[in-house]
């Protein structure tokens, strides 16, 4: 049986901290072996594609969906999209984007780019529970992956 796992790509240290304990909150994290933290794009690439200090990784397990905010220092949300999306491996992955960029460009650059979703990020806590919680069920019991 594949591991479950959510890759969440998120450099602001007090956002994972919110985004993990909505999804403990809501028992989202129970619905998967792990949910993996990477603080940059170039820690997301290291983990899909098993190299840096993820070298070795069994890349044909994917995680059932990456959690993708736009705005990251160094490569950001919309190159590591563009990176999933031209290789076979990733290809089909799941990328919702989070960000707290509701800029119509980034909107429209990230369908482009092939987002499944793009979600902007309440800055109230109840709102922003409510969307991880709606996040994480859809993508773990109602969609069906390729």
């Amino acid at each position: 049986m594949n591991k479950k796992t959510i890759l969440l790509v998120e450099d602001d240290e007090n956002q994972v901290m919110l985004a993990m304990r909505a999804l403990r909150q809501h028992g989202i994290v129970d619905e998967v072996d792990e949910v993996v933290v990477a603080d940059s794009g170039e820690k997301a690439l290291d983990y899909l594609f098993g190299t840096g200090t993820h070298a070795g990784r069994d890349t044909s397990v994917m995680p059932e969906f990456v959690l993708l905010d736009v705005h990251l220092n160094g490569i950001d949300g919309h190159h590591v999209l563009e990176r999933l999306r031209d290789d076979e491996r990733t290809h089909l992955v799941p990328v919702i984007l989070f960000s707290s960029s509701n800029e119509h460009q980034d909107v429209v650059r990230g369908y482009e780019l092939g987002a499944n979703s793009y979600v902007t990020k309440p800055t109230n806590f109840d709102k922003f529970s409510e969307a991880m919680q709606y996040l994480g069920w859809y993508w773990l019991n109602f969609n069906e992956s390729p």
